[in-house]
C-alpha cells in the first residue's frame, strides 16, 4: 500500500456505486492517491463514494463532466489541477454499453452516441490530460478501460464492440507519441463484471440465449471461466493500480486482459 502516495488520479464515469470507476478509485485511495471522481452528473451515489474515499485519509473531489465534449474534458483536468494541484493518472472509464440491439436494427443516433462517449470521449480526455502532463514535465499514466469485447466480438453490441476495439488503437497510437514524454498509455480489458451496466447486460443476454434465469446465465458464465467466476470490480482496480505505479514504468501500449483466462489474446 502507498504506491501512489503523492499522486492525483482522475477517473471518469465513476459516479455509480458498484461500478468499475468507484472500485478503481477505492483501490487508488488505498494506495495513497488523491482522487477526482467524474461523471456526467454528480448525484448522491457519487458523493457517498467521495465520503468513503476521504475516510481513507486522501483528498477527494467530485467534478461533473460530459467526456464527449472536448471543452468539458479540458475543463475537468484544469479543475482537478486547480483543486488538487496536479494530475498524474487518468483512467478513461466512462462508457455506454446498454444499447443492445441486432446490428440491422441499430439506430444511427445510438451508434453515434456510443462512439462519441466511448471512443471520442477517451480521445478528448487523453488529449487534455496529456497536455497537462507534458506541461508539468514529470510524466504520467493514462489507462483506458476497454473490455473483453475489444478482443472478441459480442452479438447485439456493434457500437460497443467497435468503440472498444478502437480504444485499443487509440491506446497504441497515444503510447507511441506520449511515451517519449514519460507518459505511458495502456488499456485494461476485463471480462464481464456485474456492475449496474453489467446487470442490464445480464438481463438482456440471459433472455437472448434462452436461459431460464439470470442466475442460470451467470452460472454458465462461471463454468466456462478457468477461474470459476466472472470478473469483479476489484480485479480491474488491481490491474489499474499496478499500471499506475512506478513498477509499471516500462509497460506502454499494452491491452491487458483481466479475465481469469477467459480471454487469451
Amino acid at each position: 500500500m502507498g504506491s501512489l502516495s503523492g499522486k492525483v488520479a482522475v477517473v471518469t464515469g465513476a459516479g455509480r456505486a458498484g461500478g468499475l470507476g468507484a472500485a478503481i478509485l477505492t483501490r487508488f485511495a488505498q494506495e495513497g492517491a488523491d482522487c477526482v471522481l467524474s461523471d456526467r452528473e454528480i448525484g448522491d451515489e457519487a458523493m457517498a463514494t467521495i465520503a468513503a474515499l476521504e475516510r481513507k485519509g486522501v483528498r477527494a473531489r467530485a467534478i461533473a463532466c460530459d467526456v464527449s465534449d472536448p471543452v468539458a474534458a479540458a475543463a475537468l483536468i484544469e479543475q482537478a489541477e486547480a483543486e488538487l494541484g496536479r494530475s498524474d493518472i487518468l483512467v478513461n472509464n466512462a462508457g455506454i454499453g446498454f444499447m443492445m440491439k441486432p446490428l440491422l436494427d441499430v439506430d444511427p443516433a445510438d451508434w453515434d452516441m456510443v462512439l462519441k462517449v466511448n471512443l471520442s470521449g477517451a480521445f478528448y480526455m487523453t488529449q487534455a490530460a496529456g497536455r497537462a502532463m507534458k506541461r508539468r514535465g514529470e510524466g504520467g499514466r493514462i489507462i483506458n478501460i476497454a473490455s473483453q469485447a475489444a478482443k472478441t466480438a459480442v452479438p447485439h453490441l456493434a457500437g460497443y464492440v467497435a468503440s472498444k476495439h478502437g480504444m485499443i488503437g487509440l491506446t497504441r497510437a497515444a503510447a507511441l507519441e506520449l511515451g517519449p514524454l514519460g507518459i505511458t498509455v495502456n488499456a485494461v480489458c476485463p471480462n464481464h463484471v456485474t456492475t449496474p451496466l453489467g446487470a442490464q447486460q445480464n438481463a438482456y443476454y440471459s433472455r437472448l440465449l434462452g436461459f431460464e434465469s439470470v442466475e442460470a446465465y451467470l452460472a454458465n458464465m462461471s463454468a466456462k471461466n478457468p477461474m470459476g467466476r466472472p470478473g469483479l470490480g476489484s480485479d480491474t482496480a488491481a490491474a489499474c493500480a499496478f499500471l499506475a505505479s512506478e513498477d509499471a514504468f516500462y509497460i506502454n501500449g499494452e491491452a491487458l486482459n483481466v479475465s481469469g483466462g477467459e480471454e487469451m489474446h
